[in-house]
């Protein structure tokens, strides 16, 4: 073996990998219609090893410039505990592997999805949008956006206004919560040259963006809702999840950080980003599948 297999598994970036199967689970458990458990688990792997292997695509890319920033520079390639070129290997096969996998197995719409997802994550924003533009964490915001569509396409064959919908939420949902990171990383950032929205646009716009963002959020989250795509279990808690959200997010734009700033309001934000996904997705979940059971 050309490393320990735990590097290969952090080569997957399995807390992001977590968000992933999440909410591609939600969008297969939200889906119209019945799949077979066991085809359902196999779209669900699929999900996750596509994931994993648009990760190590994106490790192997980038393995120079993460041996320069902090928060980085213990993965396994900068680390010396992987050779690039098994990163490599490995992120192919894994990626390849699940498009096959998805395909035979599920539908091929669900496989053209995740095929296109790990192009658009290990090559569009990989290689062309993070080195060039500050615009990279929104336009490939995308690239994290695909699964619940998937998980749907899984059951349903094809993509519908809801599935589009999540797909939505978390596009505008990627720039406040990545850029509440990169407010308190920005230094990592400036030193390999990423143009990142604070070190291009300067703290104040950041700020201001952050917030625009969470209120297009709010609208995009409540939109299933006031299209008749789901019900009120589901209206209530995105009003008040994202309701917090946007709190969280006028503390962060219109705040200016001082000499010694902690920046707090920016770390919870961030940290309250996550928990929002999550919860807003298993309260789709519960309006579409467990409600409807219960009021049966």
């Amino acid at each position: 073996m050309p490393a320990h297999w735990r590097d290969f598994w952090a080569l997957t970036k399995p807390g992001v990998i977590r968000l992933v199967v999440f909410t591609g689970l939600c969008g297969l458990l939200a889906a119209p219609g019945i799949i077979h458990p066991v085809i359902g688990f196999v779209a669900i792997l699929c999900i996750a090893m596509g994931a994993g292997g648009a990760a190590a695509l994106n490790q192997y890319h980038e393995s120079d410039l993460d041996a320069l920033m902090k928060r980085t520079a213990n993965r396994p390639i900068p680390a010396g505990r992987m050779d690039r070129e098994a990163a490599l290997q490995f992120g192919l096969a894994l990626s390849g592997f699940s498009v096959v996998i998805m395909g035979l197995a599920v539908n091929w719409l669900a496989a053209g999805i995740l095929a296109f997802s790990i192009f658009y994550y290990a090559v569009i924003y990989t290689v062309w949008l993070k080195p060039n533009t500050a615009q990279n964490i929104v336009i490939g915001g995308g690239a994290g956006a695909f699964p619940p569509v998937i998980g749907w396409a899984a059951v349903t064959g094809d993509v519908t206004a809801l599935p589009v919908l999540l797909f939505a939420i978390i596009f505008f949902w990627t720039p406040p919560h990545f850029w509440a990171l990169a407010l308190f990383v920005k230094m990592d950032y400036a030193r390999v040259g990423i143009p990142m929205m604070p070190n291009v646009a300067g703290e104040k716009s950041t700020r201001h963006q952050v917030f625009g963002y969470s209120l297009v959020l709010l609208a995009t989250a409540m939109a299933p809702f006031a299209l008749g795509l789901a019900g009120w279990t589901y209206g209530v808690c995105a009003l008040i999840l994202t309701g917090i959200f946007v709190v969280l997010a006028a503390r962060v734009g219109f705040r200016v950080a001082g000499e010694g700033d902690t920046l707090k309001p920016e770390k919870q934000l961030f940290a309250y980003s996550i928990v929002y996904l999550f919860m807003v997705f298993t309260a789709l979940v519960i309006d579409r599948a467990v409600v409807p059971v219960i009021a049966a």
